[in-house]
């Protein structure tokens, strides 16, 4: 059933706890693991080029949806921060792989163990019920992450 917006209340919902979820990770992360300071979108490329090692300036912009020129200069950041490297490409000798660095991967799996720690530290501390109720949904979140992801979807 849906409300006056179109919006059922189990989307909404979902949208919602979504939200505060990462909301409540980003900042007690922090208190953490201060590498976590970064601005969320060089957590998040980095994350793309460990997922993708060799891939390119391009094609981190679609993936994360962001203008080639805003990517460059994320790279450039992480690249003198000493993250991320750049190498040439053999195939084409005008573009650039990207790559981390060792410093760039353990600073990523530190961030990594921490919301991990984070996380366990949480569940935890709820019953045993909602705990089963999490893990049973993992799968269904699983695929409903990569729904969100099929490019085919993303205009309705």
């Amino acid at each position: 059933m849906s409300d006056q917006r179109g919006e059922s209340p189990d989307v909404r919902q979902l949208t919602e706890v979504v939200t505060r979820l990462r909301r409540v990770l980003r900042a007690s992360i922090r208190t953490e693991y201060t590498w976590e300071s970064l601005p969320m979108a060089q957590v998040e490329l980095l994350q793309c080029v460990a997922e993708r090692d060799g891939t390119r300036v391009g094609e981190l912009a679609v993936l994360l949806r962001l203008a080639p020129n805003s990517v460059s200069t994320l790279v450039q950041q992480l690249v003198d921060a000493g993250y991320l490297h750049r190498e040439r490409d053999p195939a084409d000798r005008r573009a650039a792989l990207l790559r981390l660095t060792p410093a760039g991967r353990q600073a990523l799996g530190g961030w990594q163990q921490a919301h991990e720690r984070r996380l366990g530290s949480a569940l935890a501390r709820l019953g045993e019920q909602d705990r089963a109720a999490i893990v049973t949904a993992l799968p269904a979140l699983t695929n409903l992450v990569e729904a969100l992801g099929d490019r085919g979807d993303a205009a309705r």
